[in-house]
């Protein structure tokens, strides 16, 4: 599994937004990060997640710590992941 970095393009698993890509922008703490989508690219706003509610992809842009989200949709555009980003993830549930 690839390390929880600044700049690493996560799944959310949980909330509202469960199924959305979004990027790590900030690692607050063990078990919180800042992720930011963003919102006008795949409507993940930038926020505080909890680790155990995202799902880290193998693939990285590359930012600066607290990066904006505009400097976030730059790397985005220049990596050429914009179609890759607005994807949707059909979340696993577990089985009941």
């Amino acid at each position: 599994m690839p390390a929880i970095e600044v700049g690493r393009i996560c799944v959310k698993i949980a909330g509202r937004e469960a199924g959305r890509k979004c990027v790590i922008v900030d690692i607050i703490d063990d078990n919180f990060v800042l992720i930011t989508g963003p919102k006008q690219l795949t409507g993940v706003k930038r926020r505080r997640a909890n680790i155990k509610h995202i799902e880290v992809l193998p693939e990285k842009i590359d930012i600066k710590k607290g990066a904006s989200d505009e400097e976030v949709l730059e790397a985005i555009k220049a990596k050429g992941l914009e179609d890759f980003m607005r994807e949707r993830v059909k979340p696993v549930l577990p089985p009941t």
